[in-house]
C-alpha cells in the first residue's frame, strides 16, 4: 500500500468505515485492497483533486450496506484502474459534488455506480459534471445512473441503465408528490453488454439522450420502459 500527496500526507480516519478521507485537498492514494469493512469502505467528505489509483475493494454478497466508495460535498476526484465489489453501490455520490471521474473501473457485484438520495433534505447543492468511462459491470444489481460517456460494457446487470424520480425506500414518502430534483443533460452513450431483465433500460425523469445503446437479453434487443420522459433517441437496439 502506498500513499502520495502532493500537499500533505493522506492519513486513514477509522470509525465504522475502513477509510475516512475528510478535507483532504491534492492527494494521490494508490494500491491499496480493503476487505470486510463494517461500512462504507471508503467516505470521501469535503475533499479536492483526490484521486484513487489500483484500489481493490472486496466485500462478501451478503454484507449490509457496505458501499465501496462513497463521494460527498467534494469535486476533482478520480477514481481509475481499480476493482470494486460490494453488496451495496460500488461507487455512491451525495449531493453537492463536482468534475467526478470514474474511468477504467471493474466493478460487480453490487448495486453499482449512484448518484442517489436527492432531494431528501432542504437546500440540497446539484451535482455537476460526472463521467463514467471504459468500466465493465459484472452481475450488479444497477447499472449506471445520471451521466455516463464511452464504453461502458454490462454483464448480465439487472438494471443497466435507470434514472427514477419516484424513489421511496420502505414506503417513507408520499409518490403523489412529485421529485423536486432537476435532472438535465444527461447523456448515456455507447453502453453494451447484456441484461438480466427484459428491460435495458428504465427512466422516470424529464428530459436524456440515449445514443448506441446496444443491450441483449436471452439473444433479443432489451426494451426500454419510459415515464414522464423526452428522450432523443440515436442509433439502435433501442425499443
Amino acid at each position: 500500500m502506498r500513499f502520495i500527496s502532493l500537499a500533505n500526507r493522506v492519513s486513514g480516519i477509522f470509525f465504522e468505515q475502513n477509510f475516512g478521507f475528510n478535507f483532504r485537498n491534492n492527494s494521490v492514494t494508490e494500491v491499496v485492497t480493503s476487505k470486510d469493512s463494517k461500512s462504507f469502505y471508503v467516505d470521501v467528505l469535503r475533499c479536492k483533486n483526490v484521486t484513487f489509483i489500483n484500489f481493490s475493494i472486496a466485500a462478501s454478497s451478503t454484507s449490509p450496506n457496505t458501499d465501496g466508495i462513497h463521494i460527498g460535498r467534494s469535486s476533482g476526484i478520480n477514481i481509475t484502474n481499480s476493482f470494486i465489489g460490494t453488496c451495496d453501490d460500488c461507487i455512491s455520490l451525495g449531493d453537492d459534488n463536482k468534475h467526478i471521474t470514474i474511468l477504467n473501473v471493474t466493478s460487480g457485484p453490487g448495486h453499482d455506480i449512484n448518484v442517489g438520495r436527492l432531494g431528501k433534505y432542504p437546500n440540497e447543492k446539484p451535482v455537476e459534471s460526472l463521467t463514467v468511462r471504459n468500466c465493465t459491470l459484472n452481475n450488479t444489481n444497477n447499472g449506471l445512473r445520471i451521466k455516463t460517456w464511452l464504453d461502458i460494457i454490462m454483464v448480465n446487470v439487472s438494471k443497466p441503465v435507470i434514472i427514477d424520480q419516484e424513489y421511496c425506500p420502505c414506503n417513507q414518502c408520499n409518490k403523489q408528490t412529485p421529485s423536486k430534483i432537476k435532472i438535465s443533460e444527461v447523456t448515456f452513450k455507447d453502453i453494451k453488454g447484456t441484461s438480466a431483465t427484459p428491460n435495458g433500460v428504465t427512466l422516470i425523469c424529464t428530459r436524456c439522450e440515449l445514443s448506441d445503446i446496444d443491450l441483449i437479453f436471452n439473444g433479443v434487443p432489451t426494451m426500454a420502459a419510459c415515464t414522464d420522459v423526452k428522450v432523443h433517441n440515436f442509433g439502435e437496439n433501442i425499443y
